[in-house]
């Protein structure tokens, strides 16, 4: 396993839960002097879109370091191009039995991933299959953010953007990791499909599936029924997940995370850690959705959760 990668995801997932509890705090206290400074740019750089509403009037040098949300786009084109040449060379060196790059194979031992390995075809299975499926995951995300979504004239601090760049060459660059540097040693992966790649798969298409009727929801909240967007304000969505919770395409992504960890065979601890940082990210963004759906609906349907159906 390598050990650093997994404690770097582990301390991600643990400064989210900081920033989640810490949020519960600062909204039931009102802090003053440099207290209220210290709370302002902490709502700055944790709030984005819609719920940066929450962090009052931004002065004009904050203003300056934010970029537009529909710039979330940009991740998604990052994540189609970088993880599909990670997945072109573990294809070719799974497959057709040549090297990975020297430059790969130097991240690799940077990252504490050990260049011998007991070989087991199904692992090696696993980790391509897993690309694959976050590669698949990334260009339907960015197909519906071209076609599908409506972006307002939300922001996001260009920390979080950059931070949303660098997670998508992360996140495929720890799977590429759950592989040996010598890969196969010059042999051809014999390909083995066990029971989890097949339930992590079908996992993976339902969470998709209700992600993408989701975020239809939502995109068509400002359509007409011919398609043409007629508003860019905010709605009470209904319908699907939406019924039980209120950012249900958030729980959706953490479903696609907990899909991939079981076609990883269940007992891979780094990326547990990766499903730990999605759990408290996209809790951290859930809440404050839910939150700006209560402040300003007062009709606002009481009984939904914020992330988790029933839960949370």
């Amino acid at each position: 396993m390598p050990a650093a990668l997994a404690a770097a995801w582990a301390l991600l997932a643990a400064a989210f839960l900081a920033a989640l509890l810490l949020l519960r705090r600062a909204s039931a206290s009102r802090p003053g002097g440099i207290g209220l400074v210290i709370s302002g740019l902490f709502q700055d750089l944790i709030r984005y879109g819609k719920t940066k509403r929450g962090c009052g009037q931004l002065p004009g040098c904050l203003r300056l370091l934010q970029v537009p949300k529909r710039w979330f786009t940009h991740f998604y084109v990052v994540s189609v191009l970088w993880n599909g040449f990670l997945l072109i060379c573990l294809f070719r060196a799974e497959f057709l039995g040549e090297s990975l790059p020297s430059w790969i194979q130097d991240m690799h031992h940077a990252l504490g991933r050990d260049s011998q390995s007991k070989d087991m075809d199904s692992e090696h299975f696993s980790a391509l299959l897993v690309l694959l499926l976050l590669w698949l995951h990334s260009c339907r995300r960015l197909a519906e953010c071209l076609w599908t979504s409506v972006f307002s004239s939300g922001v996001i601090h260009i920390v979080q953007y950059c931070f949303g760049l660098g997670y998508y060459i992360a996140v495929g660059s720890t799977v590429l990791c759950q592989v040996p540097t010598n890969v196969r040693n010059g042999k051809k992966l014999s390909v083995q499909i066990c029971w989890y790649h097949i339930i992590g798969v079908m996992m993976y298409i339902w969470a998709s599936l209700h992600q993408h009727r989701c975020l239809a929801i939502l995109a068509n909240l400002r359509k007409s029924r011919s398609g043409k967007v007629v508003s860019l304000s905010h709605s009470v969505p209904f319908g699907d997940w939406f019924e039980s919770v209120s950012c249900p395409h958030y729980f959706a992504e953490l479903l696609i995370y907990v899909s991939m960890a079981i076609t990883l065979g269940i007992h891979n601890v780094t990326w547990w850690c990766v499903v730990m940082y999605v759990l408290f990210n996209q809790a951290l963004a859930a809440v404050l959705c839910h939150e700006f759906y209560q402040k300003n609906f007062s009709s606002y349907p009481k009984h939904r959760k914020a992330f988790i159906p029933l839960v949370f």
